[in-house]
C-alpha cells in the first residue's frame, strides 16, 4: 500500500460521501495508478439508485477514476509544485469513449487502473479502466486540468 485514505485526504480535496478512493496500491510517477475502492451497501447512493436492487451508478464510478488521476497528477508534480497542491484541484476537461461492461453492486471492489496517454504540463490525458474480480467493468479516456482553487 503506497496511501491509504487519510493520505489521500492529504492530496485531494475530497470528502464523505464523495471521496471515491480508498486505497492507493501502486503509483509509477507520470505513466500509471492503481487504487480501489469498497463499495458498501452503507453508501448514501444506494437509498435511491435503486431501492431493492442496488446498483453504484457509472458517473460515481468515472468520478473514482478520475480522483485516482488526481493523486497520480498531484504525485507526479515535481516537490514544489505538490507543495503548492493545497492551493489546486483537478477539474474535468472531458470524459471520452466511456463505455459500462457490467453492475456494480454492494459487496464489490472497484479496482481503479489508470494509464497516461498524454501529459503536457497541467493537462493529463488518461486511460482510465475500472475492475471487479480482474473484469472490466467500465472504461474511458479521461482529460483533466490542475488548476488554482
Amino acid at each position: 500500500m503506497l496511501y491509504n485514505v487519510m493520505e489521500i485526504q492529504e492530496i485531494l480535496p475530497h470528502r464523505y460521501p464523495f471521496l471515491l478512493v480508498d486505497r492507493i496500491n501502486t503509483l509509477e510517477e507520470g505513466k500509471y495508478i492503481e487504487g480501489y475502492k469498497n463499495v458498501s451497501i452503507s453508501e448514501p447512493v444506494f437509498q435511491g439508485h435503486f431501492p431493492g436492487h442496488p446498483i453504484y451508478p457509472g458517473v460515481m464510478i468515472i468520478e473514482g477514476m478520475a480522483q485516482a488521476g488526481g493523486v497520480l497528477a498531484f504525485k507526479s508534480a515535481s516537490k514544489e509544485e505538490q507543495d503548492a497542491a493545497k492551493n489546486k484541484v483537478v477539474y474535468f476537461m472531458s470524459i471520452d469513449k466511456a463505455k459500462f461492461r457490467a453492475p456494480v453492486v454492494p459487496g464489490d471492489q472497484l479496482v481503479y487502473k489508470l494509464n497516461v496517454i498524454k501529459n503536457r504540463g497541467a493537462v493529463w490525458h488518461l486511460d482510465a479502466k475500472a475492475y471487479v474480480d480482474d473484469k472490466v467493468v467500465a472504461e474511458a479516456e479521461l482529460k483533466a486540468m490542475i488548476v488554482d482553487k
